[in-house]
């Protein structure tokens, strides 16, 4: 039997500038179409990425289908994003696959967060060197559906992501993607593997997603601030450039044992995470945990039979009551909390906007209008949409689910939320469906109750309509 390979004869460099006048291309340099010749190269490049039959793969800019090839030899399957509308309908006449997806349309416009939708998300790609930056930042914003990417890109980009403390690549581009990355540069491309040739060379590096505890828990917003600020000005000490936020340097830096004269390319990842949970103290697992708190017991009606405190209620497994809140912004996208990895159960799970427990003395309305407060900052008014029964699914819990619309920005409580942001419901739809690992149990049981919720409303905002035969015309009932 014939492989992939065999069937899709690989295309010389003798034959591009045919085909290319063939489909009427003429390489453009403002979009990055230099095709890749080197079918060794290709080959190699997509074995970096480990690609396995259960891979979902996303290959950015496919052109004439070099790498597209191999990866449909792989057994994956593959989303090609290709700009160009004319290389798009030529890898459709010569890739008829039925496990090639092609997405005629800007990279930049595509929403990499659809890609929850599928378990095991790759990423192949000779980015274009004119967009590098921005689709980087576009397909790596955490949270990122994507685990691995082997991306080639100009030689200089390579260098800058895969750097070092005290080099001379190492800058602020290289802590944000490192923050949440693994990055190895693997080896330098010439420009003689392209058609046409660039006037750079290139490199191929790979990413891997970090375990989100690999790191410790930080303000990504200061840290970010403060990176900023000390690559700012490059040759200039870091006390002076971050006195705003640390006029105690001296001291500081003792503490931290970073050199009082060093620059900002002097500090590895860690030790900027460590400056920044310096300056600004994060909740500590004790200071997050409250296990005296005492919350009513139920029984099976929800019906208050004594109180009991935190750690017996959860020890045990005993019915108690809880709230679930769903906050939408304007364009109808929910607001998801990733948990503390300090919570005592289901750390850094994705959740519900807001949750808690109803405590002694309070009702469901009274615990959803504090919980909202204490963990979002924000006072909006709330609408109970749906109620759950206890059971192992919802870690026996009766829930009371509520919906709110805020305008205005949140602000997570550090101490409960890791981190946050908002997502359409048709992702969250795909996520929960092909990853429901990722979420808290009793927000999933908390999704569905508020799809029925959803198409409930759906069915009743639907007047029927009834046909009246002496004018021959429909009226609504």
């Amino acid at each position: 039997m014939l492989s992939y390979g065999e069937r899709s004869v690989a295309m010389k460099l003798s034959e591009m500038p045919a085909t290319l006048k063939e489909i009427g291309v003429s390489p453009v340099k403002t979009l990055g179409q230099n095709f890749l010749h080197d079918q060794n190269l290709a080959r190699w490049i997509v074995d970096q990425a480990q690609i396995t039959p259960e891979d979902y793969v996303v290959e950015i800019g496919p052109g004439l289908g070099a790498l597209t090839r191999f990866l449909l030899e792989k057994g994956a399957h593959v989303l090609a994003i290709e700009k160009d509308a004319r290389l798009a309908n030529f890898l459709r006449s010569r890739f008829g696959d039925n496990r090639l997806e092609i997405v005629n349309t800007d990279a930049l416009k595509f929403d990499p967060r659809v890609l929850f939708a599928h378990r095991c998300v790759k990423l192949v790609g000779n980015l274009p060197y004119n967009i590098s930056s921005p689709l980087l930042f576009k397909f790596l914003e955490y949270p990122s559906p994507i685990s691995l990417y082997v991306l080639t890109l100009q030689k200089e980009m390579a260098m800058r992501l895969s750097a070092s403390p005290r080099t001379h690549d190492y800058g602020a581009l290289t802590l944000r993607v490192q923050l949440h990355h693994r990055v190895k540069y693997l080896r330098s491309v010439p420009a003689t593997v392209f058609f046409p040739r660039p006037d750079v060379d290139s490199a191929v590096v790979r990413l891997e997603s970090r375990d989100p505890i690999e790191l410790p828990q930080r303000d990504d917003e200061l840290l970010s601030k403060l990176i900023r600020l000390g690559f700012s000005q490059r040759r200039k000490q870091l006390r002076k450039l971050v006195r705003e936020y640390a006029s105690n340097w001296s001291a500081l830096a003792s503490c931290l044992n970073i050199d009082p004269n060093a620059r900002a390319e002097e500090l590895s990842l860690q030790q900027w995470i460590a400056l920044a949970n310096s300056i600004a103290p994060l909740p500590s697992q004790d200071m997050c945990s409250t296990p005296d708190e005492r919350f009513p017991v139920v029984d099976e009606n929800d019906q208050i039979r004594g109180h009991a405190s935190r750690l017996e209620v959860h020890g045990n497994n005993l019915r108690h009551r809880a709230v679930h809140i769903l906050i939408f912004n304007e364009a109808g996208d929910l607001y998801l909390q990733q948990r503390s990895r300090w919570k005592d159960r289901h750390p850094l799970k994705w959740d519900s906007s807001a949750a808690g427990h109803v405590t002694a003395g309070e009702n469901y309305d009274e615990t959803a209008r504090r919980e909202l407060k204490e963990e979002l900052g924000v006072d909006v008014p709330l609408e109970g949409i749906f109620r759950l029964p206890a059971s192992s699914r919802t870690d026996q819990e009766f829930i009371c689910g509520y919906r709110g619309t805020v305008s205005a920005s949140l602000a997570p409580n550090k101490s409960e939320i890791e981190k946050g942001a908002f997502f359409a419901p048709n992702v969250i739809d795909g996520w929960t469906s092909a990853r429901p690992d990722d979420f808290a149990p009793a927000f999933l049981e908390c999704w569905k109750a508020y799809q029925r919720k959803v198409q409930s409303e759906r069915k009743k905002s639907i007047r029927p309509e009834t046909f009246s035969a002496a004018s021959g015309a429909a009226s609504t009932a």
